[in-house]
């Protein structure tokens, strides 16, 4: 929480990389309509510099970030470039509508990375390192450099390649723990000894970049910045790619629950948390663990008999900070049949969601085909109803019917009609099991190679009645794609989320050349 006693000098800089980074978790890619809608949410979240993407990666990802560039309001809109002329370039040209805009360049300085990924010598690295920000900045004022592998990288070479990285123009200078290795102490230690022994140090920001491979990513981020860096490099729901980023919501409310002894402040408001993690989740079809720190289901669910009874006393007895500071309202069972379209969008703003007109309608229309069905409709209901919505509202493919027979006498049969781009097809298919029926339908109406790498089903509520969440992820040609389906009917529900990550599969804004899948994994962190 920030008071009249800190000053700049407290100021934490947000960086946000859901986008860029979060997006290179197996899965989690996301439509260009998709990304708009985050990037819109972020902005007036008030991240200070969102990561819209790797802009030399695919005709796509360039799209992206030069339409969320294009519609930026307060936000530095960053695009991210390996060392070469051409990706920095490609960079430029792709934020170049953003009112303010930061191009991130980065290349590895450990020995591993050096000698094994890069293939150099480290004079070589040295003169990259100044030829990569020196043209970044003939481009923009704003040039963060990253040193890759920054926690493995041998202390004089990384103090050599910051300093020249300050003097060639560099103003944000990110020292990442790329393979999440590092411990708070050891990251603390490392900012302070660069600070300290780099001479023009003074003239840049420095930042943090910690993934979770070890659990430690919030904790390392933290720890940084009590070493002297004023930027944290996160995402939202911490996802990306293995274990995972840092969480935005975790170190925002560390430093104003713990004020005391973190005295930091940053610039996002606390109660669009919830709702930043619920679009992410649906966008992406991530599911949110029930345990997550800040906006997990049962952050602020108390089930113990003792913890009940503390909380009915005093809530602080039980909880540091309370549900509505991060968006969380606390609801009650009031929806049903009978409830209208005022209460319905109220609701959902009690929930954490905004939909749009065409979306609010949708939904509601969807919800009054739930509660015909449901005789209660719990707030789970709700959101997993409107997740769909959100990310299915682009689908070119989507179900019209779907008919199921099923049983011991097998074999099983679906016939399925289909809407593909508003032309209505219907087949009939057999299988071992009525979801391998439906699946074959689908295959059959929409021919493709892509492979079934997870089927999972579970309740969203209690009860017989209750919704059937189902989750797909299908790969083809090196890419995964992750989707979320929600019906009272299980076999509904799957064709929904097959349907879902088919559509991401076969969607023209992910269909991106070979070479992104080689780009993506020479990550900066």
């Amino acid at each position: 929480m920030t008071t009249q006693t800190q000053s700049d000098k407290d100021r934490v800089i947000v960086f946000d990389t859901t986008l860029r980074d979060g997006e290179q978790c197996p899965g989690a890619t996301m439509t260009h309509e998709e990304k708009l809608e985050v990037a819109e949410l972020l902005d007036d979240m008030g991240v200070d510099v969102i990561e819209a993407g790797f802009p030399i990666a695919s005709d796509g990802d360039f799209a992206a970030v030069n339409e969320i560039a294009r519609r930026a309001k307060n936000s530095v809109i960053c695009g991210l470039s390996r060392a070469s002329p051409k990706d920095i370039d490609r960079c430029a040209e792709a934020i170049k509508p953003a009112k303010r805009r930061r191009i991130h360049t980065f290349l590895s300085t450990s020995p591993v990375h050096m000698k094994w990924k890069l293939q150099k010598e480290p004079h070589e690295v040295y003169e990259m390192v100044i030829g990569q920000v020196t043209r970044a900045r003939s481009h923009t004022d704003d040039v963060e450099w990253s040193a890759e592998d920054g926690t493995r990288t041998e202390h004089d070479f990384l103090c050599r390649c910051v300093e020249a990285a300050i003097k060639a123009g560099a103003t944000t200078i990110n020292i990442p723990d790329t393979v999440g290795y590092t411990v708070p102490e050891e990251y603390m230690a490392l900012f302070k000894m660069v600070r300290e022994r780099v001479p023009n140090s003074d003239k840049a920001i420095f930042s943090v970049h910690c993934h979770d491979d070890l659990g430690m990513a919030v904790a390392n981020s933290l720890a940084g910045v009590a070493g002297g860096a004023r930027q944290i490099e996160c995402t939202v729901n911490g996802i990306g790619e293995r274990a995972g980023n840092t969480a935005l919501e975790e170190v925002v409310m560390a430093m104003q629950v713990r004020n005391d002894v973190m005295p930091y402040y940053t610039g996002i408001k606390p109660a669009m948390l919830t709702r930043a993690s619920k679009l992410v989740s649906a966008v992406t079809s991530f599911p949110v663990q029930y345990n997550k720190a800040i906006v997990g289901r049962n952050a602020f669910a108390h089930e113990s008999g003792i913890h009940q009874d503390g909380m009915l006393k005093n809530a602080q007895t039980y909880e540091i900070m309370t549900p509505e500071t991060v968006g969380v309202k606390q609801t009650s069972l009031v929806m049903g049949k009978h409830s209208g379209r005022h209460a319905f969008e109220h609701k959902l703003e009690e929930l954490g969601y905004q939909l749009a007109s065409n979306q609010l309608e949708d939904a509601f229309v969807r919800f009054k085909a739930l509660a015909d069905k449901k005789k209660q409709i719990y707030d789970e209901d709700i959101e997993a109803l409107v997740d769909e919505e959100i990310a299915h509202a682009h689908d070119r493919i989507k179900i019209i019917s779907l008919t199921v027979i099923a049983g011991t006498m097998g074999p099983q049969s679906a016939t399925l009609t289909l809407d593909i781009e508003g032309k209505h097809i219907t087949t009939q298919s057999t299988g071992n099991g009525p979801v391998d029926a439906i699946f074959n339908a689908i295959r059959a109406l929409v021919p493709h190679e892509a492979k079934l790498e997870l089927y999972q089903v579970h309740a969203v509520t209690e009860g017989t009645d209750a919704q059937a969440e189902v989750s797909v992820r299908l790969s083809e040609h090196g890419r995964a794609f992750t989707a979320k389906g929600a019906d009272p009917d299980t076999l509904v529900a799957s064709a929904k989320a097959y349907l879902g990550a088919l559509n991401k599969l076969t969607s023209k804004s992910s269909r991106v050349p070979g070479v992104e899948n080689r780009i993506h994994s020479t990550d900066v962190g």
